[in-house]
């Protein structure tokens, strides 16, 4: 029985107690390869199960619980162990194995966590808040621009659990990229946790370059000469994305200083100057997030303000045409009173007279506006 296949037996367990127990009950079960980056065709959780010695990935063949038993006997390595979405059900003999918190496990199972870093006796649990950058053609209103998910990991002595919500953020290539570095991952589980927080916050750096695009591209079309006719739901919609972005980053910024100040056990003290690398880097895209903020709001004011001007410039043009029509108005209403004695009633050269002046008015009244700007 391969180790990874029974884990998903373990998982499965439930309160069932005794782990030799679990191993009886996983030998009357198919083998299930979980080794592909997708969840297995009998919908466990488990992703992936690995065991690490020196370095080296340890080949399968052997027992979960015999496995965890060497590691720990031997101290000669550690067991990563990677989830999607777990239920309470198939966490419930995981937990048990590996003796976690019920309040980790339970933050774990539920999701939609704050960034965070606790301790829980010899263990340490962190969560990160996964984002990344949804492509579309063109920012309108409703695009959604961020999407968000969560990497729960669970560090001990000799094992890395990680679990994993949301459709993005697969750790697969950052494992890969892990056994490619041996003397990097010989480190043990602080050497996991660091490569995770370094490849989140790599996503941070991406998302915001991209954010970054669609910020300037806001920002053309409100200055141009239509500006005015920009749509500000498209400014309020990234707004509100760079806000779920901003939950993501900004909280996270103390749990990585203290993995890379405080001294903590399961962190080896030359992980911790990995870890102010990646503070470096988070503090950089929570800098940028902040100029992302008040650059909106420029940019909204500045919006607005056009809309303002736009509004007066119609009301001037409303108002000299108001003058202008004034004029014949005001004659044809005077002339339209029916007096029988008025002055040039009778005269055959009155009508053109009227003619003449109205024109002469009107024309002096626009090229006066005209020369004025008003129109």
């Amino acid at each position: 029985m391969s180790m990874a296949g029974n884990l998903r037996k373990v998982t499965s367990l439930g309160r069932v107690g005794g782990l030799r127990k679990v191993a009886r009950l996983t030998r009357r079960r198919p083998r299930v390869d979980l080794s592909h980056p997708a969840r297995s065709p009998l919908g466990s959780s488990v992703v992936n199960c690995v065991s690490y010695r020196d370095g080296v990935r340890v080949p399968g063949g052997s027992d979960l619980v015999d496995t965890v038993e060497r590691v720990r006997k031997n101290r000669d390595g550690f067991v990563w162990l990677g989830l999607h979405e777990p239920t309470d059900e198939e966490f419930a003999g995981i937990a048990e194995l590996f003796d976690l918190h019920p309040l980790a496990v339970e933050d774990a199972v539920e999701a939609h966590q704050r960034p965070k870093l606790e301790r829980y006796g010899e263990t340490l649990f962190a969560v990160f808040k996964t984002v990344c950058y949804v492509e579309h053609e063109q920012l309108t209103a409703t695009s959604e621009v961020v999407n968000t998910g969560e990497i729960m990991v669970f560090v001990g002595e000799d094992f890395v659990i990680t679990v994993r919500h949301g459709m993005h953020g697969s750790l697969g290539p950052l494992r890969e990229e892990l056994e490619a570095d041996a003397q990097q991952l010989a480190k043990g589980p602080a050497a996991v946790l660091h490569a995770i927080a370094d490849h989140v916050v790599d996503d941070y750096l991406n998302v915001t370059d991209a954010v970054q695009a669609d910020i300037d591209q806001v920002e053309t079309d409100v200055f141009a000469e239509s500006g005015a006719r920009t749509d500000p739901g498209r400014i309020y919609q990234l707004k509100r994305e760079l806000l779920e972005l901003k939950r993501a980053v900004v909280p996270l910024a103390r749990p990585v200083e203290d993995l890379a100040t405080r001294p903590i056990r399961v962190v080896d003290p030359e992980i911790q100057a990995y870890f102010r690398d990646v503070l470096d880097h988070l503090m950089r895209a929570k800098e940028q997030i902040a100029s992302f903020d008040e650059l909106l709001n420029s940019i909204l004011q500045a919006h607005l303000a056009q809309v303002t001007v736009a509004q007066n410039e119609d009301m001037r043009k409303i108002t000299a045409w108001a003058a202008v029509i004034a004029v014949p108005t005001m004659v044809c209403g005077v002339y339209g009173m029916n007096f029988q004695y008025m002055p040039e009633l009778h005269w055959k050269f009155g009508y053109p007279l009227v003619i003449a002046v109205i024109s002469a008015a009107c024309l002096a009244l626009y090229r006066g506006f005209r020369r004025n700007g008003w129109l």
